[in-house]
C-alpha cells in the first residue's frame, strides 16, 4: 500500500533523518583528524559555513523569493581539503545555528542536519572513488582533480535537492518528478557557481590563509544586490498595509498553478468586506486599516500553510487553496466565514466582521487565472446579493459573464469610434419655467446589441481604468455641442458627470482647462456632477482637483444628495455650488410623508449654504409645484423631457419657445412630443 499524506511525510523524515544522524557520526568518528597546522583552516572555514548559513542570498523566482546559502562554498572546499569528516560537522552545526535562530521545529533541525550530512558523504564517496586525496597542501588543486571535484559537487546537489524536495512535495502532497524538475534548471544553475568557487578559495587559502577572507567581498555585495532586488520585487507584489500579496501577487500564484498543473484542483476564493465603508466614514481610515491589518492576519493564521491569502485592494481578499473537490473549498469558505465573524478589538472597541465570499474551481470553471477570478467575482455578488456567506460559481446564475466579457472588449474601440452618443435632458427653473442647463447622457448605439443603456457599461468602465478615457471623450462632444449651441444665440450650461476617479488625477484639471480653451466655452458654463457616494469615500484625496476646478470657474454639483453619508462639516468645506436631490425622494414625495420632509430639509439646507438646490425625477405637474412652493431653485425630470439626441432638443426647445409665453410662469408647459 502506496504512503500518501501526513503518514508519508512522517515516515520520510524519520528514515532521512536516522540515516543523517548515522552517517554524521560514523564520519566524525572514525574520519581523520585534521593535522595541526590545518586547524587554522578547519576553523575559518567552518566560521565562514555558519555566516552563509546565516545570510543567505535571497533570490526571486516567478513570484516567490528563495534562499540561495552561500555557506556550501566553504562546506565543499572543507569537503576537498579536509574530507567528509569535517565538512559534515562545519555544516551541522552551521545548520543548527541558522535553525535555532529561526526558531524551527526540533524535527526540522534534526532533518536539515541530516540531508546536509548525506549530500556530503554522498560528494564525498564520489571522491573516493575517483582517488582524491582529501589533504590539503600543496597539488591539492589542480587541473586534473578538477573533473572529479566538479561530478562530487554535482552529487552533493542532487542528493540535496532531492532529499529536501521530497520532503516539500509529500508536505504539499504534489506529484515528486514535477516538483524536482519545477525551477531546477535554475536551481542547478546557482548550485554550479557557489560550488565552483570551492576550488578558488583553495587556491587562496593554498597562496595565504587570510586572502580567503577578501572572497567575502564579492559575496556581500552579491548579497546587497539580491536583497535590494527581492526587496523591489517583494513591493511590487506584495500589500504595503498588510503585507500579504497583492492582486499582482496574488494573480502571479494562480497563473504559475494553472499553467504548471494543468490537471490539478485548485480554489479561488474572493472575499469582500461586508458594509466596511461604514466603519471609514464613521471611525475614519485609522481604524478601518487596523480592522484590515488584523482581518488579514487572522486570515494568514486560520488558513493552511498550502494557502495563500492576498489582499487585493480595499476591503477584497482573495485566497489561494490547493483542493481535490467542490467539498473542500465549501470547507476553506466556511472556515474564512467563521474566522471573519470572530469579533475583533480594536481601540475600545468590539467589530464584527462579515464577508460575502465567491468561490471558483481550477480546472472546472476555468483553466487560466483571469477567467478563474472573474467568475470568483460572480460568485461573490451573488453571495452578497442572496446574503449566504459564500456561493460556489454556477454557469447557469451568470447570465451575463459572456456577454459583459464581449461588451468590456467593445467599448475599448467604441470610446475611439463613433459608437457613443450623448443625450440632453433640460433643466428649467422652477419660478419662472425658463430651461437654464441640460444635462449630458452618455449613450451606447452598439452595432449588434442596439441601444446599450448606461447603467450596463459604465460598470464596466469604472474598475478596468476605462471611466477616464469615457469621460473626457463625453466632455468633448458635450462641449463641442455646447459651442454649437451658442454660435447659434442659444446658449445653454452643460452638465456632465465624473468619475471618483477623474477627481483622483491631477491632470484631470488640465485636460478639462484644454477643452474649454478648445471650444471657446466659458468655465461657468460646464458643469461638473460628482454623486455624493462616491465622493465621500475619500474626500480628502479628491479636495486639491475640486478646488483647482473652481478656481478655473467650473460649477461642481453634487449628485444624488442625500444618499450618502454627507456631514454638514465635509460639506461646507467643498466647493460645490449645487446640490441634486435625488430622484428617490422627489417621486415619492407626492405619497410619502417622509420623503416630503427629506426634500423640504434639504432645499432649506442647500439654501441657508447658499447652493443651488436641483430636484431630479420629476414626473408630475403637483411634484413640480410642490418644489416651487419650497423654494427649490431648478428641476429636471420626464415631466418636462426625457433625454433626447441634439437634434430633437433643438427642436423641442423650438416648440417651446412658441408656446411658452408667459413671463412668469411657474407651471412649465410642455411641448408635444
Amino acid at each position: 500500500m502506496r504512503l500518501r499524506g501526513p503518514r508519508a511525510l512522517r515516515f520520510y523524515v524519520r528514515a532521512v533523518t536516522a540515516a543523517g544522524l548515522v552517517a554524521l557520526a560514523v564520519v566524525t568518528v572514525l574520519g581523520r583528524r585534521a593535522p595541526i597546522d590545518h586547524q587554522a583552516i578547519f576553523f575559518m572555514f567552518s566560521g565562514l559555513v555558519v555566516v552563509g548559513e546565516l545570510f543567505p542570498i535571497q533570490v526571486s523566482i516567478g513570484n516567490e523569493s528563495q534562499d540561495v546559502t552561500t555557506s556550501t562554498t566553504f562546506a565543499f572546499a572543507l569537503l576537498l581539503a579536509l574530507g567528509s569528516g569535517p565538512a559534515a560537522l562545519a555544516q551541522s552545526v552551521a545548520s543548527l545555528v541558522s535553525d535555532t535562530v529561526q526558531r524551527k521545529p526540533w524535527w526540522k533541525r534534526l532533518f536539515n542536519v541530516a540531508q546536509y550530512t548525506l549530500s556530503v558523504v554522498a560528494a564525498g564517496a564520489v571522491l573516493k572513488v575517483l582517488t582524491i586525496r582529501h589533504q590539503f597542501g600543496h597539488g591539492s588543486v589542480s587541473l586534473r582533480s578538477l573533473v572529479p571535484a566538479l561530478l562530487a559537487g554535482g552529487t552533493f546537489f542532487v542528493v540535496n535537492h532531492v532529499l529536501t524536495g521530497t520532503g516539500i512535495a509529500l508536505a504539499l502532497d504534489v506529484p515528486l518528478r514535477r516538483f524536482l524538475l519545477r525551477d531546477f534548471g535554475f536551481y542547478a544553475a546557482t548550485n554550479a557557481v557557489i560550488l565552483a568557487l570551492s576550488p578558488v578559495v583553495l587556491v587562496c587559502a593554498e597562496a595565504n590563509l587570510w586572502l580567503v577572507p577578501i572572497l567575502l567581498l564579492p559575496i556581500a555585495a552579491a548579497y546587497r544586490s539580491a536583497k535590494a532586488s527581492v526587496e523591489k520585487e517583494h513591493q511590487a507584489t506584495h500589500d504595503a498595509l498588510t503585507g500579504l500579496p497583492n492582486r499582482v501577487g496574488f494573480r502571479a500564484a494562480v497563473v504559475q498553478s494553472a499553467s504548471e498543473e494543468p490537471d490539478r484542483p485548485f480554489a479561488v476564493l474572493l472575499i469582500d468586506l461586508d458594509r466596511f465603508k461604514d466603519v471609514n466614514d464613521t471611525l475614519g481610515h485609522q481604524i478601518g486599516d487596523l480592522l484590515l491589518q488584523r482581518v488579514g492576519e487572522r486570515l494568514r493564521g486560520a488558513l493552511r500553510g498550502t494557502d495563500l491569502v492576498a489582499r487585493l485592494g480595499g476591503d477584497e481578499f482573495g485566497v489561494f487553496a490547493p483542493v481535490q473537490d467542490a467539498d473542500t473549498a465549501a470547507y476553506v469558505a466556511r472556515v474564512v466565514a467563521a474566522t471573519l465573524e470572530e469579533p475583533v478589538e480594536l481601540e475600545g472597541l468590539s467589530f464584527q466582521v462579515r464577508g460575502s465570499i465567491g468561490v471558483a474551481l481550477h480546472p472546472e470553471h476555468g483553466q487560466d487565472a483571469d477567467t478563474l477570478i472573474q467568475r470568483a467575482d460572480v460568485a461573490m455578488y451573488l453571495a452578497k446579493e442572496l446574503q449566504s456567506g459564500f456561493q460556489l460559481y454556477h454557469a447557469d446564475r451568470d447570465h451575463h459573464t459572456t456577454r459583459r466579457l464581449a461588451l468590456l472588449s467593445d467599448l475599448k474601440s467604441a470610446i475611439d469610434g463613433n459608437e457613443l452618443v450623448l443625450y440632453y435632458q433640460p433643466l428649467a427653473e422652477l419660478a419662472t419655467g425658463k430651461v437654464v442647463s441640460v444635462e449630458a447622457l452618455v449613450r451606447w448605439e452598439h452595432p449588434e446589441h442596439g441601444l446599450v443603456p448606461p447603467d450596463e457599461f459604465i460598470p464596466l468602465a469604472e474598475p478596468t481604468g476605462l471611466i477616464e478615457r469615457l469621460t473626457l471623450r463625453v466632455l468633448e462632444d458635450a462641449l463641442q455641442q455646447a459651442a454649437s449651441w451658442a454660435t447659434r444665440g442659444r446658449p445653454l450650461a452643460v452638465a456632465v458627470n465624473v468619475s471618483v476617479r477623474n477627481l483622483y488625477d491631477a491632470d484631470f484639471v488640465r485636460r478639462v482647462q484644454e477643452l474649454l480653451e478648445r471650444w471657446n466655452v466659458p468655465p461657468s458654463s460646464l458643469h461638473l456632477e460628482i454623486t455624493e457616494g462616491t465622493l465621500m469615500a475619500d474626500p480628502t484625496r479628491a479636495q486639491p482637483v475640486l478646488e483647482a476646478l473652481h478656481r478655473m470657474g467650473v460649477l461642481l454639483v453634487l449628485d444624488d444628495f442625500g444618499t450618502g453619508y454627507s456631514s454638514l462639516t465635509r460639506l461646507k468645506r467643498l466647493p460645490v455650488s449645487k446640490v441634486k436631490i435625488d430622484k428617490s425622494f422627489v417621486q415619492g414625495m407626492t405619497s410619502d410623508d417622509d420623503d416630503a420632509a427629506i426634500v423640504r430639509s434639504t432645499v432649506d439646507l442647500g439654501r441657508s449654504l447658499g447652493l443651488q438646490v436641483v430636484a431630479e425625477g420629476v414626473e408630475s405637474e403637483r411634484a413640480w409645484l410642490m418644489l416651487a412652493e419650497l423654494g427649490c431653485h431648478v428641476a429636471q425630470g420626464y415631466y418636462l423631457s426625457r433625454p433626447v439626441p441634439a437634434a430633437e432638443l433643438d427642436a423641442w426647445l423650438a416648440a417651446r419657445e412658441r408656446l411658452v409665453r408667459l413671463p412668469n410662469a411657474v407651471t412649465p408647459i410642455r411641448s408635444p412630443t
